[in-house]
């Protein structure tokens, strides 16, 4: 009970003071340009991710097509290799290395374009950073 007087009688003596000039203006002013400004660069950014995400995964699929394409062109009676093991899991393995293979090329292939397109991105970010610093 004394500790909640004790607060109130600190709170009701602090009397703030406010200046009547435009100092208090022009700084509210500057901060709420700069948290504007930050916001803005903020939603491009995402907006940049975002496409290059887009772009990245239309890529994926357009690359995985044509690696697919390419290993089902090859002839269907000559096997990519062979096995000359009787077991079940190795036959299922040699029947099917085909669809095994062109989903982990497509899957290489999407993983790449990801990592390449990220590494442009980090580089235009480093650049406009150096612009920026410049000025």
């Amino acid at each position: 009970m004394e500790k909640d007087k004790a607060l109130e009688a600190l709170f009701q003596a602090q009397k703030p003071q406010f200046a009547d000039n435009g100092q208090f203006m022009a700084r509210l002013t500057r901060r709420l340009d700069a948290v504007e400004y930050l916001k803005r660069e903020q939603e491009a950014t995402l907006r940049r991710y975002k496409m290059a995400m887009v772009v990245a995964f239309a890529l994926g699929i357009v690359g995985g097509a044509v690696a697919i394409m390419f290993m089902f062109s090859l002839p269907a009676d000559v096997p990519l290799f062979t096995i000359r093991v009787k077991a079940g899991a190795l036959l299922w393995l040699a029947d099917n290395f085909r669809w095994i293979a062109a989903s982990a090329v497509s899957l290489l292939m999407t993983v790449g374009i990801i990592c390449t397109i990220g590494n442009v991105q980090d580089i235009l970010a480093m650049r406009a950073a150096m612009r920026i610093g410049r000025k």
